[in-house]
């Protein structure tokens, strides 16, 4: 292949040659040679030994010089074969820019003898050089208002072949926006001006990414490309515009303030001023809506400031605008729709329609005591309310069928005011929500009185003990009754019912104050003949009609020790000493005398004991304290004196006790022990007991009497009571 090249390299230079020596000039000859740029070191360029008539043999003795006229040796000649050959590459756009035509002078000296041949090597170009642009990025703005067929100049590109390789043409990537035009300029240089088609959208494409080729018209062609990058300038001819032309927001009331309720987003596509939005209400939004809701200029956001009351506004429309700031604005418009959603914040009301807060006690059962109506301002469940009383009491609540919202409070039961004089009636209205709500209204009631209590005594009988003696006029007792009812309804007077006892009425032994009730004898009571008393005394009030009721009074008569024991055995004259005999051999414990004393008083007071007060010898008698009698407690003995003197007291059990004495001597004698004592003891068996009989008689009698008393104070009472009836 090599050989080849050289072959044709060889023709070619033959052909130069001819032309060359056909035009040269005949003064000195010139030989011209033409190779193509870029051939190969050591590529031979001509073989000047046969071209210039000279031999190879002669030519290696001689000193052969290359003249070139350039800073570069680019050729060389081989003295053994006589060949021109390159030593190194030959660039024509290096050697001869901006030139067409591309030539190489050179002299060939050959010394012994000396000879110059002139040799001219033109250098033929190859498409050895891609075109390329200076700026291989060009950037382009250009207003989106540009109108169809206006021109933008591009840089040329540049190729330094020439001829056939040289710039051919100008290509452009596909776009529907932008074509090229290209003008060639008088003296051929090729201009190419980017032309816009179709209308530019820098919404849609805000940068165009271009891409402009020029090809040469050497084969292969070469070519090189720039990027043109066209920024499109924007304009405001693009409103905002929010994603939707409705929003719609769910909100609790109650809300609070600051509380985020949405957030606007407008988009502009524009860019710059003509992008910024500025937000706002539009003159449709209420300024009730405007004092609740805030809307941020820069942001969209719309916010709470005000109070969201669902019961005053269920939902609000705010209709905001977004304005851009370009020099003429432009704005898009939405609806924000914000729907309340009811929350338990009211609380249920009771209203008292009508009320009746005084009524009697006797009032029936099923009476309308007062006309309520709740209400609750929420909605759903948390205004569903119902009412209720907060306690049990006499009063029950009816539901109106037609208006369920409206109840009557009625009596359920018998009132009574003694038992509870006032109510005060809690009605408790509660909604259904969640947590419910609830709100009470007292009602108060006052119960007024109506005589229907009779008086009442704590006791139904009474006993009361009157200790004899007593002054005339002294307080016994107070019996008081009591009446719950009111006023003149519990206004009491106090009456002895009348009755007589041996014709004796009770109001001549006993009074009472009408007023309090202070019970008081009239008379001075002597238990000795008195010993009680039962009458009756009754309560009644001022009612109309009066009730009255009464009680039994037992009036017991208390004995006092008023009374002295009176000695009746052994008898004797007031003052006196009784004298007693009695055989001097009378045996220890024989009966010698016994003291007998009574006491009319009570028994307790009446009972007896009796003392030995003085004795003559204290060894010689003994007295029972309880049956008075007196015994020998040993034989009589010389010693002992004739005359005994014995004094006997008799005391009785009251406080203090009173006595009675007897003085009795006691003479001794010396007659017939038998026969005197059997003289001397009937006698005073006799007497003793004769006087004792006398008493017991008495006793009896009195008894009798006081009995026959009693039955005809009996038979008194029950026949005055049909009368007093």
């Amino acid at each position: 292949p090599h050989g080849v090249a050289v072959c044709h390299r060889r023709n070619i230079i033959r052909s130069s040659l001819m032309a060359h020596l056909m035009t040269s000039s005949a003064a000195r000859p010139v030989t011209r040679y033409s190779i193509a740029e870029e051939m190969e070191r050591g590529s031979v360029v001509a073989n000047l030994a046969a071209d210039l008539g000279l031999e190879l043999g002669g030519l290696a003795q001689r000193e052969v010089k290359l003249d070139i006229f350039h800073n570069k040796k680019y050729l060389d000649v081989n003295k053994k074969t006589g060949e021109l050959f390159i030593v190194e590459k030959i660039d024509r756009e290096f050697l001869c820019p901006k030139l067409t035509s591309c030539f190489l002078k050179l002299d060939v000296i050959i010394e012994s003898p000396l000879r110059i041949f002139n040799i001219e090597l033109g250098i033929t170009d190859i498409n050895d050089n891609a075109p390329h642009f200076r700026r291989e990025r060009v950037e382009l703005d250009v207003s989106e208002s540009a109108s169809p067929g206006e021109r933008f100049s591009l840089p040329n590109a540049v190729d330094p072949d020439v001829g056939i390789n040289t710039i051919k043409t100008y290509s452009l990537s596909r776009s529907e926006h932008f074509a090229i035009e290209i003008q060639t300029g008088s003296d051929g240089t090729q201009y190419v001006d980017l032309v816009l088609t179709r209308s530019l959208d820098r919404e849609q494409t805000a940068v165009h990414h271009l891409i402009v080729t020029a090809v040469d018209g050497g084969v292969p062609a070469r070519s090189g490309a720039a990027d043109i990058i066209v920024k499109v300038q924007d304009t405001n001819d693009n409103p905002p515009r929010f994603e939707k032309s409705v929003y719609t927001v769910n909100m609790t009331e109650n809300t609070a303030v600051g509380t985020l309720v949405t957030k606007l987003n407008a988009t502009d596509l524009d860019e710059g001023l003509n992008s910024e939005i500025v937000y706002s209400f539009t003159l449709y939004t209420s300024e009730k809506t405007q004092n609740v809701f805030a809307v941020s200029p820069e942001t969209g956001e719309i916010s709470v400031k005000g109070t969201i009351d669902y019961e005053d506004m269920k939902f609000f429309e705010l209709h905001i605008e977004a304005r851009d700031k370009g020099a003429v604005p432009l704005l898009g418009q939405c609806k924000v729709v914000i729907v309340v959603k009811d929350v338990n914040d009211n609380y249920p009301e009771i209203t008292i329609e009508s009320v009746k807060n005084t009524v009697e006690e006797n009032i029936p059962v099923g009476t309308v005591i007062a006309l309520v109506a709740i209400s609750d301002r929420d909605t759903g469940e948390n205004g569903k309310a119902t009412l209720s009383l907060s306690q049990s009491l006499p009063f029950t609540l009816n539901q109106s069928e037609d208006r369920p919202k409206h109840y009557s409070l009625v009596v359920s039961e018998p009132l009574d005011r003694e038992a509870v004089s006032d109510y005060d009636i809690t009605l408790v209205v509660t909604d259904a929500g969640t947590p419910p709500l609830s709100d009470n209204e007292t009602v108060h009631l006052h119960l007024l009185d109506i005589n229907d209590n009779p008086p009442r005594f704590p006791q139904s009988f009474y006993t009361i003990r009157v200790t004899e003696n007593n002054a005339p006029g002294a307080l016994l007792s107070s019996l008081t009754a009591f009446d719950p009812d009111l006023h003149e309804n519990q206004y009491l007077v106090y009456f002895i019912l009348e009755k007589e006892i041996a014709n004796t009425s009770m109001s001549m032994l006993f009074s009472i104050n009408p007023e309090n009730g202070n019970l008081y004898a009239l008379k001075t009571f002597d238990y000795e003949i008195e010993k009680e008393f039962l009458f009756h005394i009754e309560a009644r009030d001022s009612g109309s009609p009066p009730l009255s009721s009464n009680v039994t009074v037992h009036i017991v008569i208390v004995d006092q020790n008023d009374n002295a024991p009176v000695i009746v055995s052994p008898w004797r004259a007031q003052g006196s000493v009784v004298e007693e005999k009695i055989p001097r051999s009378t045996d220890k414990g024989s009966l010698v005398a016994k003291v007998i004393a009574l006491d009319v008083d009570s028994v307790h007071n009446s009972r007896i004991t009796y003392q030995l007060l003085q004795v003559t010898d204290a060894t010689l008698f003994s007295l029972d304290q309880y049956n008075g009698e007196i015994r020998t407690m040993r034989m009589f003995s010389y010693r002992d004196p004739r005359h005994q003197r014995l004094v006997v007291v008799a005391k009785d059990n009251g406080d203090p006790a009173l006595s009675a004495t007897v003085t009795i001597k006691l003479s001794t004698v010396e007659t017939a022990v038998k026969a005197y004592s059997d003289m001397t003891e009937v006698p005073l068996e006799y007497d003793i007991f004769s006087d004792l009989n006398l008493y017991l008689v008495i006793g009896l009698g009195s008894v009798s009497f006081l009995l026959l008393i009693t039955i005809l104070v009996t038979i008194v009472i029950k026949c005055q009571k049909p009368k007093a009836s």
